[in-house]
């Protein structure tokens, strides 16, 4: 065995709490590593704390602590604790930032929905919702990624009234996995009535843009067609989609019906009743600023696969930024303010151009100290997060 170095991995410990507590890279790729220890950390302190604690146990069981070294990484230890317990206290009263913007916007009086009777907590409890309620995995176009989880509760009445959410998943138009994102939200809703749709589409490199939101539109079309066989109304379709998801949320939502991201099925209703991007991406062209560069670059190379220099349309016709009009639908658009993957003006920008023209209520969530994904556990971000976007759809069905 080799020889233990517990002041190592105490001071490890002690830079991943100090990146929870607020993100350590905030330039160029950076960002890529600050996200990858910063995110779990910042969503599952208590689970990390716990682990530490166990460490500290064992490694006092076997000794490690007598030396001038190991009682430095207990003073770290110590350190690494009290951040865990900041990140953790932070994210319990981080509740009013979630709700706040919908009474600010919709009024004091809002919808406010009930507690659901069943509600998972915590990260495993939130892993296993998708054995309750997924009630079948549905084909909705002819591609190999076009396969759907619908969401309901098995005792849900198939009269076709209730509202239906469609949920777009994120990985930089790369990954684009259905499962496990949004457990938290798609099991409250079920929860409550509603019947929910998780979608796989095509990403890239192996296939090209614009096939994502081709697909998301195709989905849309389908849930149109099939929904009220499983109990949901398809004249009450909502969006929602985190990351790459919640670029293609705010497009689809914003190109109701048009032809260019429909080819095969141009005359099919792809309009929704409401739209909720999470700390998306909606601006494809701006090529200088914190980020921007490499993020083109990413584009250029691995989706949209073409030079933006000469091809610069493409990217604007991508940018939800561009297209805000007033008739767009009612959004709720959520951002973390330490995001380090896509940077919080991109969330301020898209909302206050979104606010300028359209005649529906855009409302915008900044919620302090959260990275990027912070829906994605079960914890009280995840929980929050859930409930604020119920409410606001439950306002825009209005009373009934």
């Amino acid at each position: 065995m080799g020889k233990p170095r517990p002041l190592l991995g105490a001071t490890a410990e002690l830079v991943n709490a100090a990146n929870a507590v607020r993100p350590l890279g905030r330039k160029g790729y950076s960002t890529i590593a600050t996200f990858a220890f910063g995110w779990p950390t910042s969503e599952n302190a208590p689970l990390l704390f716990t682990g530490s604690v166990l460490d500290v146990v064992r490694r006092a069981v076997l000794g490690h602590y007598r030396t001038r070294n190991g009682r430095i990484s207990l003073v770290a230890k110590a350190l690494t604790w009290g951040l865990l317990a900041l990140v953790q206290r932070r994210e319990v009263v981080s509740k009013r930032y979630f709700e706040d913007p919908l009474k600010a916007t919709l009024g004091a009086d809002y919808m406010e929905a009930e507690e659901p009777e069943r509600r998972p907590r915590g990260v495993f409890g939130t892993g296993w919702t998708r054995r309750r309620y997924v009630h079948e995995t549905a084909r909705y176009g002819r591609h190999a990624p076009n396969l759907a989880d619908i969401w309901m509760r098995p005792d849900l009445p198939r009269d076709g009234k209730a509202p239906v959410l469609l949920q777009i998943p994120g990985g930089a138009w790369m990954i684009g996995m259905r499962r496990p994102q949004a457990y938290p939200m798609l099991s409250r809703l079920a929860e409550r009535g509603w019947v929910c749709v998780s979608i796989g589409y095509r990403i890239s490199p192996r296939y090209t843009w614009p096939d994502h939101i081709v697909d998301v539109k195709q989905a849309i079309a389908w849930v149109k067609e099939n929904i009220a066989t499983y109990g949901g109304d398809p004249e009450a379709i909502h969006i929602t989609g985190g990351s790459a998801g919640g670029h293609l949320t705010a497009l689809a939502a914003l190109t109701p019906n048009d032809p260019k991201w429909q080819p095969g099925f141009e005359d099919a209703d792809t309009s929704v009743a409401a739209a909720v991007p999470i700390y998306g991406r909606y601006d494809w062209f701006t090529d200088t600023g914190n980020g921007r560069p490499e993020f083109i670059k990413i584009l250029e190379k691995f989706i949209v696969k073409l030079p933006f220099a000469a091809n610069r349309q493409v990217y604007l016709d991508a940018s939800p930024i561009t297209l805000v009009h007033s008739d767009a639908p009612p959004f709720f658009i959520l951002h973390g303010e330490d995001d380090s993957v896509i940077p919080v003006r991109e969330g301020r920008d898209f909302a206050d151009a979104l606010r300028n023209v359209s005649k529906s209520p855009v409302i915008y969530a900044e919620i302090p100290h959260a990275q990027h994904a912070f829906d994605f556990f079960g914890s009280a971000h995840g929980h929050n997060t859930a409930a604020a976007v119920e409410r606001f759809l439950n306002w825009v069905r209005g009373p009934g």
